[in-house]
Parts: C-alpha cells; structure tokens; sequence
C-alpha cells in the first residue's frame, strides 16, 4: 500500500514539475485586424469569454471595453474549464486559491480595429490560526468538519482576508487573443 501511495506521489510530481520551473510568459501583443469593425471585435470577445467561462462586469461598445469579474482558477477535475494555460498555471491553481480577471480593450489604430488583453492574476491570502490539536486542524481556515471540507471563513478571517496580486498571465492573454483571432 505505501508503495502505491509512494509511487503516485512521485508520478504527480513528475508530472507537473515540468511546468513548475517557469511562470507566466510576457504579456501579448495586441490583436490588428483591419477586416472587422470595433463592434464586431466587442461582440466576438464577449462571446470568447463567455466561452471560458467568464461573467461580463462592464461591457462599454463607445469605449471600446470590456472586464469580467474575477474567476477562479479551473481545478484538474474541471476539463470543460479553459482558462489555466499551460502546465505551471494549472499546477498553481490546483496547489492555491487563484483568480483571474480579464480587461479588453478595442481601439483604432492607423485603419486597424486592435484588440490588446490584460489578464490579472490574484491569489488568496488567509490569515493563519494556531492548531492547539489534531481534531481542530480542519476547522484551522474553515468551520469545516473533518468528514467534509468546505471553505467557510469565520468573521474575523473575513476581514483579514485579501487578495495578493501575482501580475499578468500572457499564456491566457495569449489564448483569449488567438481565440478571437479565430472567431473574426
């Protein structure tokens, strides 16, 4: 039985170590196009990120914007859920709480529609309370029991809980844009 435990330890690791090593990649250069009108380019993001799962916060055709609300990271379970790029970024959602929010902007440029992508990643941060024992090790972050697990903040973990920005994710970027290449 412990080398059954050993071994799939091990394979994990393995598996997801290859894109351990490596972060995010540099953000992406803006999408061009001078086949499309600005309005097309903002219908074909909505729908591209409706795809992944996002939810439109603010959606503005005459300024040429668009953000989501925040979304967090698909879990290795969750195969329909495209927005972890890469193996790092599936590992690091898997390992932590992270969100992502998406910002789009649609401008004119010398007779071109352009589309450039901001993708923000956060991750959460919980306060730490002492484990006097054991028994009390599940309810350590949550009232969860040690039967079911859920995360559950009590009050004071809920004022001191925020949100640590860990800069852009240019994979994402990179895929949103590709997407929307695509669509056009």
């Amino acid at each position: 039985m412990n080398r059954i435990l050993l071994f799939t330890g091990l394979s994990f690791i393995a598996v997801f170590s290859a894109g351990c090593g490596t972060g995010p990649e540099q953000p992406a250069q803006p999408m061009c196009t001078a086949d499309a009108e600005a309005e097309a380019v903002m219908a074909s993001a909505e729908h591209v990120l409706g795809q992944m799962h996002f939810a439109i916060d603010k959606a503005d055709v005459r300024q040429g914007y668009i953000r989501t609300r925040p979304l967090t990271g698909a879990q290795l379970f969750e195969l329909w859920r495209k927005d972890n790029v890469g193996q790092f970024n599936t590992a690091e959602a898997n390992l932590q709480t992270v969100r992502r929010t998406v910002e789009i902007n649609v401008s004119r440029e010398d007779g071109q529609v352009c589309a450039d992508c901001v993708v923000t990643v956060e991750r959460m941060s919980l306060p730490q309370r002492e484990a006097v024992s054991t028994s009390h090790a599940s309810a350590m972050f949550t009232r969860s029991s040690p039967s079911f697990q859920q995360l559950e903040l009590n009050p004071e973990q809920q004022e001191d809980m925020t949100w640590i920005e860990l800069g852009r994710d240019g994979r994402l970027e990179a895929e949103i844009l590709r997407q929307l290449r695509v669509r056009l």
